[in-house]
C-alpha cells in the first residue's frame, strides 16, 4: 500500500523546481520582449518610417511622451498613441501582434 506521507523537504524542493522552470520558460522571455518594446518606444525619433500595430504606414513628424504624430500621405496627419507603433517599415515587427 502507498504510504500517505512523504519527506515534506522533498516535496518543497519539487515544488521550487517547477516554479524556477516556469520562471525560466514563461516569465523571463516575456520580460526580455518586453523590455526590448519599451527600448524601440523609447528609440522613436522624427523621420522614421514606421508601421502600427493596426497596420497604418507613415512617417514621424512629431513625438511626445505618449502621442506620436504620422504623414500618412501629402498633408495628412494622424495621432496615434505611441504604444500602438509595431515596428519599422520593411523591417520585422519589434511588438509581438498577439499582445
Amino acid at each position: 500500500m502507498l504510504d500517505g506521507g512523504g519527506n515534506p523537504f522533498s516535496l518543497f524542493v519539487t515544488f521550487a523546481l517547477i516554479l524556477g522552470i516556469f520562471y525560466f520558460i514563461v516569465l523571463l522571455p516575456s520580460k526580455r520582449q518586453q523590455q526590448k518594446v519599451q527600448e524601440f518606444l523609447k528609440n522613436l525619433k522624427v523621420n522614421d518610417k514606421v508601421i502600427t500595430r493596426s497596420g497604418i504606414y507613415g512617417q514621424i513628424t512629431r513625438l511626445s511622451d505618449e502621442v506620436v504624430q504620422l504623414q500618412v500621405a501629402e498633408k495628412i496627419r494622424i495621432d496615434v498613441a505611441r504604444a500602438s507603433i509595431g515596428g519599422y517599415q520593411g523591417q520585422p515587427p519589434v511588438v509581438d501582434q498577439n499582445q
